[in-house]
């Protein structure tokens, strides 16, 4: 299994190894949406223009509606900024990871210069550890905390001027566990979300950091003026506004997730875990499996650390739930 997969995507690399179009491959490697709402309309001068304040206030707006926030909302080019970010705001100490999670939090926290250990759950974690990171629901397993222990763990990391990020990626087809409610600033709570894996524009970069007032700020100042360009600011806003209204997103994916799991299902695999936007796997042929839907051009999630896991991005519809399944048991 090639490293330069372990973030899923990567087509290209799929297509060197394996040959083929990219029109000729099912990419299921990732947890993206794989079925985005149409473009909405962008003015032209969206591209020719800097962003200016209204515009940063209409996306705001329209996150703080869709998410829930009760605190402040930054947009930023992507989660994946928020992630290389925020440990940089904190002196060396002890950070504790649920693991095993996104690896890119421990990449990030190491980066900092904090001392950054895994743990198996929330009782497992060191005493000292007063920066955590929990992803809820979890990438890859589905994992999910519930509210109250997450919120008691937030007034304990309170009590050691610490903080909770929560990366709450996959949770907006699942809001029920979402934590956005709780960000105004009583308690150390840093909600990170991912607009273009739930949207399906994961190339537009744009996610949010939901927080309080003061976080708010040292995060904008270390994002610097126009962060987030003028185009995806339209995008976003005119997605999130739609989708609060309509929930149309959420209604697809609910129904791929359940297509893709009754075809996994059908040939045999045995689910372990997932979301409404990826299903998780468990077979001692995890390996050879990956293998063998790559030749029929099919790309799914392998993980080094766990050689029986794999895991699957939605299917959209009939056409190719029959295809993964003549894949899986040719």
């Amino acid at each position: 299994m090639d490293a330069a997969l372990k973030h899923g995507g990567a087509l290209d690399a799929a297509i060197a190894r394996w040959g083929g179009r990219r029109a000729d491959w099912l990419d299921l490697s990732t947890g993206i949406n794989p079925q985005p709402l149409p473009l909405p309309q962008i003015a032209p001068d969206a591209w020719t223009r800097l962003p200016e304040a209204a515009d940063d206030a209409a996306l705001v707006d329209a996150a703080r509606a869709f998410y829930g926030a009760a605190g402040s909302v930054v947009a930023a080019p992507g989660t994946q900024a928020l992630i290389g970010l925020w440990p940089h705001l904190f002196a060396p100490r002890r950070a504790a990871i649920l693991s095993p999670t996104y690896e890119e939090h421990r990449h990030a926290l190491v980066l900092a210069g904090h001392d950054a250990v895994a743990c198996a759950g929330l009782d497992d974690m060191p005493a000292d550890a007063s920066l955590v990171v929990v992803v809820n629901p979890n990438n890859p397993d589905g994992r999910r905390y519930d509210r109250p222990a997450l919120l008691a763990l937030a007034e304990r990391l309170q009590r050691q001027n610490g903080l909770l990020v929560v990366d709450e990626a996959f949770a907006d087809a699942d809001p029920v566990c979402s934590l956005a409610g709780d960000t105004a600033g009583q308690l150390p709570i840093l909600v990170l979300k991912s607009f273009g894996k739930y949207f399906g524009y994961a190339g537009l970069r744009l996610g949010f950091a939901l927080c309080g007032a003061e976080l708010a700020g040292q995060i904008a100042a270390r994002l610097g003026p126009w962060a987030v360009s003028g185009p995806a600011m339209a995008v976003g806003a005119a997605a999130l506004r739609a989708e609060t209204q309509t929930g149309a997103v959420r209604a697809r994916l609910e129904a791929q997730a359940r297509m893709t799991r009754q075809t996994l299902s059908a040939a045999g695999l045995s689910i372990l875990g997932g979301t409404a936007m990826f299903t998780l796997v468990r077979d001692d042929r995890a390996a050879a499996l990956f293998e063998r839907l790559a030749t029929c051009h099919i790309l799914t999630r392998p993980f080094a650390y766990e050689p029986a896991w794999l895991r699957f991005g939605n299917i959209r519809n009939e056409i190719e739930a029959e295809r993964l399944a003549g894949a899986l048991c040719c």
